[in-house]
């Protein structure tokens, strides 16, 4: 469907460096670096709106222009959200999404524009103006333009850094059933790999404008090659033992001793609660740092646990 062949992007230093990836229809990518790595520029080369230094990009086989080719930048199957939002400030949120859809006739039209904005809660605030809008409510009417288009590729930008928990679940339903129903591809970039293991069919990591790894969600999530990379996911430990460096995450762990697991010796120093789980903060004798959870209590009994990595 989309495919990026040696992209690069250079200004006064290396933006982006020789990506290749590539996206079939109906598959969520999701791409997941620090700030700085190359992201956002990446997602602005696959819509059109920049153009690459060097490489190409095509849409089903036709090349995906960008600005110095096209008058017009950007791609009418590819819809990209990002923090600049692009909306129509002085028109009213009911607008700014029924002008997406004009073709259509108009009792499909109203449905669709109160489907849309019931489903990012803006359905309440329809006749305000958009530049009256926070920041939060801005990002969710961007996309509720863009999922109005229906478009056959659609690339957000951080989409849910100012949703709560709430409002994330529900649209990740959405754009999952989207993509079971329609067909439509996704690429999401976030700094925080975290929101991408329950959506992403597949997880790019980005450094330094290159793409250093890929894999399944659970597989960057079990078998980080760094403590920096496993960071990105979540809560990692780090630990010594048997002469070697070994991470783990929180759930990796058994109180049973067993043949292929490593000894930890624990110091209990505390518990919070957080709902879901209790997160609880060990020392080794090495005052190495350990958190692990526990479900239905706390753990400040423990003082012997072993590492059982998943496979």
């Amino acid at each position: 469907m989309l495919k990026v062949e040696s992209v690069s992007l250079n200004y006064d230093r290396d933006i982006l460096k020789d990506i290749t990836l590539s996206v079939s229809e109906g598959e969520i990518i999701g791409i997941v670096g620090k700030s700085g790595a190359g992201k956002t520029s990446l997602l602005k080369i696959m819509s059109g709106l920049l153009q690459p230094s060097s490489g190409k990009v095509e849409l089903y086989g036709e090349a995906v222009r960008g600005p110095q080719i096209k008058l017009v930048p950007g791609h009418p199957e590819i819809q990209l959200v990002n923090q600049d939002f692009h909306l129509d400030t002085y028109h009213t949120v009911e607008e700014n999404v029924r002008e997406q859809i004009l073709y259509l006739p108009q009792k499909e039209r109203d449905h669709l524009v109160g489907e849309l904005l019931e489903l990012v809660e803006l359905d309440e605030l329809k006749h305000q103006k958009a530049t009256t809008l926070s920041g939060g409510e801005q990002q969710r009417l961007a996309l509720a333009r863009a999922l109005a288009c229906e478009p056959k590729l659609i690339l957000l930008d951080e989409p849910f850094v100012h949703l709560d928990g709430r409002l994330r679940s529900k649209l990740v339903k959405y754009l999952l059933d989207l993509r079971d129903i329609r067909g439509t591809s996704f690429v999401l970039v976030s700094h925080d790999g975290a929101e991408m293991l329950s959506l992403a069919d597949k997880i790019l990591c980005m450094k330094k404008g290159k793409i250093y790894r890929k894999g399944k969600p659970k597989e960057l999530y079990y078998k980080p090659r760094s403590i920096e990379e496993g960071k990105l996911f979540g809560p990692i430990n780090a630990v010594s033992a048997v002469d070697k460096r070994v991470l783990f995450r929180p759930d990796e762990i058994v109180f049973e001793e067993t043949s292929d697991g490593i000894t930890l010796d624990l110091i209990f120093e505390k518990a919070i609660f957080t709902g879901a789980v209790y997160e609880n903060y060990f020392r080794t004798p090495r005052k190495e740092l350990v958190m692990l959870y526990s479900m239905n209590n706390d753990l400040s009994h423990v003082t012997k646990a072993f590492v059982v990595k998943k496979k």
